[in-house]
């Protein structure tokens, strides 16, 4: 899900890291990963141990801000190639030791200071290229950052969620936008995309001014669910995979993934606007929910992991048919865990989440085995 670390053309210096130096980075986020995939299928009753039981409401925050925070930060680091920007990727992971050893108070302050580091990182990038895309990813990380200030605070994560949510979204949004450039959107279409922004900010201010509102509409959380829809609808009309999904390999490969997440963001906009927003408490907000973060985001994940990981750890990640399967196995177990929503089951929901831990589990051993045969091939 993110822009390979060439994109700017990142001036190599004795400042950055090698690629061997990224490595604890990385693990920091698998083990928020980890973590935050057993916290919540503890979350839904599977017996899990102790530790990961404690952390059942944390499930959010490990998986958005350790594992994600992690993951974008370090590759924008890699992207900048300054010395200083890995400390956005250090503070993240700091904060989900912080949360595994029980320090609650102290662990968001991390992810703020992750996220200080990653907004001027973003910064510096679209200083560098003053374009639409990369403002895009300078206003993603700007949303990390308000929503980690929220949650230090003591705001409520499901009141934080929104603003997390906005960060994956427009991150991904931005590096597509920048990938189109090979086939760039027009002059309206880029208007249209921007006005989008608008109005997920708009929507964002709104649900903050909305915190404590008992009562009336909200809009705020309204307008931020139709900015959600309208970017589905324009990266499906805009994105070059409609294209490139014709080709073979990774390529189609890349583009089946692309195409099914676009269909599930739009999907979770449509469950959020039926249900007045991202408003926690139902069946409804947790199909929202996980249609946008696995359906849509680890799709994502998923299809650009080819690229990213050799990028970040300069390894050679071969491509094989092989790949589909977790890919189909994520989207499977998402119809299973929407369905127990949609029919009010209990134990469906609770499949469908084994299922969902399962592929995430599959697609990072088939990841990790994929780099050991890379390993494996001559030159």
């Amino acid at each position: 899900m993110l822009h390979k670390a060439s994109t700017l053309n990142a001036r190599r210096t004795n400042l950055n890291l090698a690629p061997w130096q990224r490595v604890p980075l990385l693990a920091l986020g698998f083990v928020a990963l980890l973590s935050g995939t057993l916290a919540g299928l503890a979350r839904l009753g599977w017996a899990m141990p102790d530790a990961a039981s404690a952390l059942s409401t944390l499930h959010g925050p490990l998986m958005i801000c350790g594992f994600f925070g992690v993951v974008i930060s370090l590759e924008r680091a890699v992207a900048l190639g300054r010395l200083w920007a890995y400390t956005a990727p250090l503070a993240a992971g700091l904060g989900t030791l912080a949360l595994l050893a029980g320090l609650q108070r102290a662990a968001p302050w991390f992810t703020v200071a992750g996220g200080v580091v990653l907004v001027a990182a973003s910064a510096d990038l679209w200083r560098r290229q003053r374009a639409l895309f990369t403002f895009t990813l300078a206003l993603a990380a700007c949303a990390w950052l308000a929503g980690s200030v929220r949650w230090a605070l003591g705001v409520a994560v499901h009141e934080v969620v929104p603003w997390w949510l906005a960060f994956l979204v427009l991150t991904i949004a931005g590096e597509r936008l920048e990938l189109s450039r090979f086939l760039p959107p027009s002059a309206l279409a880029s208007r249209v995309f921007a006005g989008l922004l608008v109005a997920t900010v708009a929507g964002l201010a709104g649900l903050a001014g909305e915190a404590d509102a008992t009562q009336g509409l909200r809009w705020g959380g309204l307008l931020f669910a139709l900015a959600l829809l309208g970017l589905a609808l324009w990266l499906l009309r805009q994105d070059v995979a409609w294209r490139t999904v014709r080709a073979k390999g990774l390529t189609r490969y890349i583009a089946v993934a692309l195409l099914a997440g676009y269909f599930w963001l739009a999907v979770a906009a449509s469950l959020a606007l039926a249900n007045g927003g991202f408003q926690p408490g139902n069946a409804a907000y947790d199909a929202a929910l996980h249609a946008l973060l696995l359906g849509f985001v680890f799709s994502m994940v998923f299809g650009h992991a080819p690229i990213i990981l050799p990028a970040v750890l300069h390894v050679k990640l071969p491509y094989h048919p092989a790949f589909y399967a977790p890919l189909a196995l994520l989207h499977a177990s998402l119809l299973v865990r929407l369905g127990g929503d949609g029919f009010g089951s209990s134990e469906v929901l609770r499949l469908g989440a084994a299922l969902n831990a399962l592929a995430l589990g599959a697609f990072v051993i088939g990841s990790a085995f994929a780099v050991w045969r890379g390993r494996r091939r001559p030159g």
